[in-house]
């Protein structure tokens, strides 16, 4: 099930126009109904990371953002249903900006399916008059070149303050990790930071010692990673739990790194000293909610929303997604947020090279299930995976109230007297 904005149209109707080039400022003065802006950068840039040797990041207000590399990846088909889940319409007339190269690129695919109504736009989108979107917290969610500049000792904007950690974040072992990691990179187990029987956070006397292990303070800055990220916003969203002021999560995680062609090392990497983590865990005990929380959230749907973020299966409760899960269905009176085709994938939030989906787009899914900024908003999954990623990227999107709800359906579940709902729904059922 997904969300989609507007839908393809024949190929038969559309009129063909030759490639032209114009500038933000004359676009800038067009009905922003009748046209479509294609941001081909990459999703980074979209956010508001400065593309090199540019002054500024974000993107031209309301482009799609459509990184021109994603097509190395996708066939045809696949192709068009991207487009599709993105809001690309055949018959508007299409402006595109990126790189000469990789518009050219997106221009001949876009063409071979039948949007063929193209201008690209020569300036560059750092000389534009005009306000540029971006993510609230864009600077949170960092890049491949960014986390190489501060592991180099490189000038690098929004740089850490008082040193930083690199850590790969991943459930058990670190066998992928001894082989190949982030030059620097130290390892986190999952199991250090969450345990049975319903995988929910250490007690915080646990918590505290790892972070300690770690050689992590209140004001380091903690970049974090995994070869699936949602492991990663995980200990993210515990971390900030516990009061790191500065947690930052590498945009696509491990792939990311590996596709922008960087060293890696093996081996392990060893903390170094044991310091004090410099104030009381957890300071941030809003960040994570319990049972009694969720209970409360659910008696004001008008102003709360506990949000699941589950397979579309899983919610309606025709599977409980894990094997160690018996009991099927969703949380009485939550609200479905979207996530992937199973509990193991998130591909509605996530690009083809697994960096976060464009804002507008989670807005939208939320939108039509009373999902908003204005609420008190917690997540929920599983136990705690999937719904630390979305609440990093609720966080970078600037939305203040929100918190992860940490027992989620296991937890919940594992007391037959928590009402639970299965069955087909719709937004205004819930």
């Amino acid at each position: 099930m997904f969300s989609v904005r507007r839908l393809l149209v024949p190929i038969s109707i559309l009129i063909s126009t030759p490639l032209m080039a114009t500038t933000f400022d004359e676009l800038a003065k067009l009905p922003a109904s009748d046209i479509q802006v294609i941001d081909c950068r990459s999703s980074n840039n979209y956010n508001g990371w400065p593309e090199a040797s540019q002054t500024r990041g974000g993107h031209f207000p309301g482009a799609i953002n459509f990184d021109s590399d994603w097509l190395s990846t996708l066939r045809p088909p696949h192709l068009e249903h991207l487009l599709q889940s993105k809001g690309v319409e055949l018959t508007k007339p299409t402006y595109l900006y990126c790189a000469p190269e990789k518009a050219t690129v997106l221009s001949k695919q876009l063409d071979s399916i039948g949007i063929n109504n193209i201008t690209t736009v020569s300036q560059s989108i750092s000389d534009y008059s005009g306000q540029l979107e971006r993510l609230a917290r864009f600077e949170q969610l960092v890049t491949p070149q960014w986390l190489k500049q501060i592991i180099d000792g490189e000038q690098a904007l929004y740089a850490p303050e008082k040193g930083f950690k690199v850590v790969e974040v991943a459930w058990g072992p670190p066998t992928k990790y001894l082989a190949s990691h982030i030059p620097g990179a130290l390892y986190l187990n999952t199991n250090k930071i969450e345990s049975e029987p319903w995988w929910n956070r250490v007690d915080d006397q646990k918590l505290a010692e790892t972070i300690k292990q770690l050689g992590i303070r209140f004001d380091t800055t903690v970049v974090l990673y995994g070869r699936d990220n949602t492991a990663a916003a995980r200990a993210a969203n515990i971390l900030m739990y516990a009061g790191v002021d500065d947690v930052r999560l590498l945009n696509g995680g491990w792939k990311s790194w590996v596709n922008a062609g960087y060293i890696t090392e093996p081996m392990l990497n060893k903390a170094g000293k044991h310091i004090d983590f410099g104030r009381p865990i957890p300071s941030r005990p809003e960040l994570i909610i319990d049972v009694p929380e969720a209970k409360s959230i659910l008696d004001d749907p008008e102003h709360q929303s506990l949000v699941s973020i589950r397979s579309w299966e899983e919610y309606i409760g025709n599977t409980s997604g894990y094997k160690y899960i018996k009991p099927k269905g969703r949380i009485t009176g939550s609200k479905w947020g979207h996530a992937g085709s199973d509990a193991y994938h998130l591909e509605d939030f996530r690009n083809p090279d697994d960096t976060m989906i464009s804002a507008d787009i989670i807005e939208a899914f939320w939108k039509d299930w009373g999902i908003t900024e204005s609420q008190k908003v917690s997540f929920y999954c599983g136990t705690g995976w999937r719904a630390s990623e979305t609440f990093f990227y609720a966080y970078v999107m600037g939305w203040e109230n929100v918190s992860v709800f940490d027992g989620g359906w296991f937890e919940w579940s594992g007391d037959p007297s928590n009402p639970s709902s299965s069955g087909e729904i719709t937004p205004s059922q819930s």
